[in-house]
């Protein structure tokens, strides 16, 4: 039996996707952890990584390769400036050099050193091997993407940690009738008992702050969508529908800033009809961010991450024009 934060399931990262590209992301950084907390760090002579399953059929149009890379020099999926991935990228792949970790140089080779194997490991479909050479021997260590950003070792050990997690809430919840009851017991919104659980573990403070760290993630990502032309990466040549959406939606209102932006989509017409396509738009701004390699709010997965972004600016839209729902 698990609980979650809601920081578990509203994660920052890169896209495109959190099972194919950040959790092999978290998953190298975990390694390195492992490899530090062992003391065997400083002493690694190469490395490799195997991917197996799902990452190995799918892992290129996900650029799980590229996440493993990235993971590897240490590099954060919530802060790393996404201007530099490519670069980043394009050091390795050229050099067939890795800072590993950002602290030594290692000779990596990703056309030989990120291997896919497409049989799959027996507990997950998103299995992967991180292999470092010590001494002349191998030292191997597998992970499991389970989904969502989430990264495992066994389901056992992880089912465990999150067991201490789940007895800490003073509301625990397993299904949706709990929920209800708590809250008519309690005479509570859902948010309210939510935010209760959450306090067990961390103060408000902290709660306000990394919230709202992730609506400006979320803002910051609809905005380069709604900016950004041309075609999608990938070699599909897929264009880019946000940017001409929004051109249509916003006109010729002015606006310099993200914050004057706001301000200009508050001035476009008050039609509910108007709105919907306004939502549609974020939707799809967020997802193009996504399939970019932009940095998005898994929510609560990469594949979903548009959909809360556009509801809560839905109801942002809808209260400050004063729109009447109902209609």
């Amino acid at each position: 039996m698990e609980c979650i934060s809601i920081f578990d399931m509203l994660k920052i990262g890169i896209g495109p996707s959190s099972s194919h590209t950040l959790g092999p992301w978290r998953a190298a950084e975990r390694w390195i952890n492992e490899l530090k907390s062992e003391n065997r760090f400083d002493a690694v002579e190469a490395i490799k990584v195997d991917l197996y399953g799902s990452l190995s059929l799918t892992g290129k149009g996900h650029a799980t390769d590229l996440a493993i890379m990235l993971g590897l020099t240490g590099a954060d999926p919530e802060t790393i400036p996404v201007a530099s991935i490519d670069s980043i990228i394009q050091t390795i792949q050229s050099n067939h050099l890795i800072n590993f970790n950002s602290e030594k140089i290692i000779a990596f080779n990703p056309d030989t050193d990120i291997i896919f194997d497409k049989t799959f490991l027996p507990f997950h479909a998103n299995g992967m091997i991180f292999t470092a050479t010590i001494d002349g021997k191998d030292y191997a260590s597998t992970f499991y993407s389970i989904g969502g950003g989430f990264v495992v070792k066994e389901a056992l050990t992880h089912a465990k940690e999150n067991l201490k997690i789940y007895k800490t809430f003073p509301f625990p919840i397993t299904k949706a009738s709990e929920l209800s009851t708590y809250c008519s017991n309690e005479n509570k919104s859902i948010s309210e008992i939510v935010l209760e659980n959450e306090k067990s573990l961390r103060s408000e403070t902290e709660i306000d702050f990394e919230l709202n760290r992730i609506w400006q993630t979320m803002l910051e990502c609809m905005y380069i969508g709604c900016h950004t032309e041309g075609n999608l990466p990938g070699g599909l040549n897929v264009r880019r529908r946000a940017f001409d959406i929004h051109k249509k939606l916003i006109g010729n209102a002015p606006y310099n800033t993200p914050q004057e932006w706001l301000e200009s989509i508050r001035r476009t017409e008050v039609k509910f009809r108007q709105i919907l396509k306004w939502v549609s738009c974020f939707a799809l701004s967020v997802n193009e961010v996504n399939a970019a390699l932009g940095r998005v709010v898994t929510a609560p997965t990469n594949g979903s991450a548009g959909v809360i972004p556009s509801v809560l600016m839905y109801i942002w839209l809808s209260r400050i024009m004063k729109l009447d729902l109902t209609k």
